[in-house]
């Protein structure tokens, strides 16, 4: 997967959210222009319009050279490939779509280019995070496997995610690809697995157990604190929580890597608190089915590691490699049964994932790339 980290081009980007829209810009992968926000909520589209006009406006000043591309992460639902937005709810002004693409190409003179925030998370970590950090560590053990292939979810406001197969972005036919958001709440039917997968989702457990109203509830960050014994609370209440979010978000990984087969990072918010709940998410995922006749049936067809604990790091690492003969020869080669894949937390943050991931789209696709 070719990197930009050295390259001399620079591309304006935005993180967009339903309350701020942050701006920066990015040069060899990394921010030259400090970080500002202006609301996100206006009374009209024109006022939305404006402000992300504004902002971007604000960052070309501020840059030594004009940018090559604009390149950022804005909701969905999406045409994300023609740079329209649709119906979004935290935007209501955005009803019936919006070109936004479009509007900004026509503004400042350069490409533009709009995903996902899920899926340029999934890319930055696959670029310059936990992907080619395995592939290092791998290398170091003396072993020939590599992973080329990433799953990316993100923990937060929502449950969002994002894939990348051997150093492309999958894209789908409806700019709906990832959304890992819409899968099955095993906890409780009928309910998408978001609504345990979020910081609502982390409340609403923490209340429901602690005999708590809204108002009185903490943040997940103090409820994650609280789990962890580090400041008063219902201690018993703030585990259930994130055993609730470790069962739910398990069970929909695993459901997502029997198709991508890969690696898995995991970013947004609520991955902080890893400490809580990534034991029991990889337990979840390696929890078996079970046949008619009752027999327990492997959940994956691969064993899949936390790669936060040391111990299972270094089982991935070394595998269980060993020779076997090539028939009617005398030839042997190296063979490693184990089929595994690992669950990491983000190595870049994701926020800065995020900006990696658009820089290198969009220089990519400037070069001539297809993703």
């Amino acid at each position: 997967m070719k990197r930009y980290n050295q390259d001399s081009r620079i591309v304006m980007t935005l993180d967009a959210g339903g309350t701020n829209f942050v701006f920066g810009a990015i040069k060899g992968e990394k921010q030259i222009v400090p970080h500002f926000s202006l609301p996100a909520a206006a009374d009209s589209l024109g006022a939305v319009l404006d402000n992300i006009r504004n902002g971007f406006r604000q960052v070309a000043e501020a840059l030594p050279i004009p940018a090559v591309a604009i390149s950022f992460c804005f909701p969905g639902p999406a045409d994300y490939e023609q740079g329209i937005i649709g119906n979004l709810e935290n935007l209501p002004t955005f009803k019936g779509g919006v070109a936004l693409g479009p509007f900004l190409e026509d503004e400042f003179g350069i490409p533009v280019y709009i995903n996902n925030d899920g899926d340029l998370f999934a890319y930055g970590e696959a670029i310059a995070g936990l992907l080619p950090e395995v592939n290092d560590l791998l290398e170091k053990a003396g072993h020939p496997k590599r992973y080329r292939n990433l799953f990316g979810a993100t923990f937060g406001t929502g449950f969002g995610g994002g894939i990348i197969s051997r150093g492309r972005m999958f894209t789908g036919d409806n700019s709906a690809q990832g959304e890992i958001n819409r899968m099955s709440n095993k906890l409780y039917p009928g309910h998408s697995a978001e609504e345990s997968v979020n910081i609502r989702g982390v409340m609403r457990v923490y209340m429901r157990e602690a005999g708590l109203s809204g108002i009185e509830c903490p943040e997940p960050r103090e409820i994650f604190e609280i789990g962890m014994g580090r400041r008063p609370g219902d201690i018993e209440a703030a585990r259930k929580a994130f055993e609730e979010l470790a069962i739910v978000g398990g069970n929909a990984i695993a459901d997502a890597v029997t198709l991508t087969d890969g690696l898995v990072v995991l970013g947004g918010g609520l991955s902080g608190a890893w400490p809580l709940f990534l034991d029991r998410l990889v337990d979840e995922m390696n929890t078996p089915h079970k046949t008619f006749s009752d027999r327990p049936l492997d959940r994956l067809e691969i064993k899949v590691f936390n790669l936060e604990n040391p111990d299972q790091l270094k089982t991935f690492l070394a595998g269980e490699r060993h020779q076997i003969v090539v028939p009617g020869s005398t030839r042997s080669i190296s063979y490693d049964p184990m089929q595994r894949i690992g669950v990491g937390i983000t190595r870049l943050g994701t926020s800065e994932a995020v900006a990696v991931g658009a820089y290198t789209y969009a220089l990519h696709r400037l070069d001539g790339g297809r993703i």
